[in-house]
């Protein structure tokens, strides 16, 4: 994991607590909720796009609204553990657009999904069919979200 490039001060620790807050505030917005002017808060903007610590912009969508109401996570067991069949493995759940998240585990299992889908059929469907698939997969377990009491993607600065 990459250390910071510098470090950060409670002026930057500000500005990236108001961009997560905020992702298209304004540079004046963001200089006067950090007590800046303008051009040195759009430099340290700059300077934390540039270091990577700030990666993107996006919008936050709500899944439901846009037809994802089932949300799974799956945990998967793999019967090999080469670097091949990893790397296959890995590369293969990356074009997978239903599977939000990707963790390697320490554990029982190896790998847990966060994949959604529109219904319970076409979850079912999507494991059997492309899941199962994946290399080296050999043991599944599913577990779905009853009730999502928080979500975040907002890092404590």
């Amino acid at each position: 994991m990459p250390a910071p490039q510098h470090e950060l001060d409670a002026v930057d620790r500000s500005l990236l607590h108001a961009l997560q807050q905020d992702g298209r505030a304004t540079v004046g917005e963001l200089a006067e909720r950090v007590a800046l002017s303008p051009s040195p808060c759009w430099r340290r903007v700059r300077q934390l796009e540039e270091s990577g610590l700030i990666s993107g912009y996006h919008a936050h969508l709500d899944r439901h609204l846009a037809g994802w109401g089932v949300l799974g996570f799956v945990q998967l067991g793999l019967h090999n553990h080469t670097a091949e069949v990893t790397a296959a493995f890995e590369r293969e759940v990356q074009a997978l657009p239903q599977v939000l998240a990707c963790h390697n585990l320490s554990g029982r299992y190896d790998y847990q999904l966060e994949v959604v889908a529109p219904s319970l059929e076409v979850f079912a469907e999507f494991v059997r069919t492309s899941i199962r698939s994946l290399p080296g997969v050999r043991e599944i377990s599913t577990s779905f979200s009853l009730k999502e009491v928080k979500r975040t993607v907002a890092l404590p600065v």
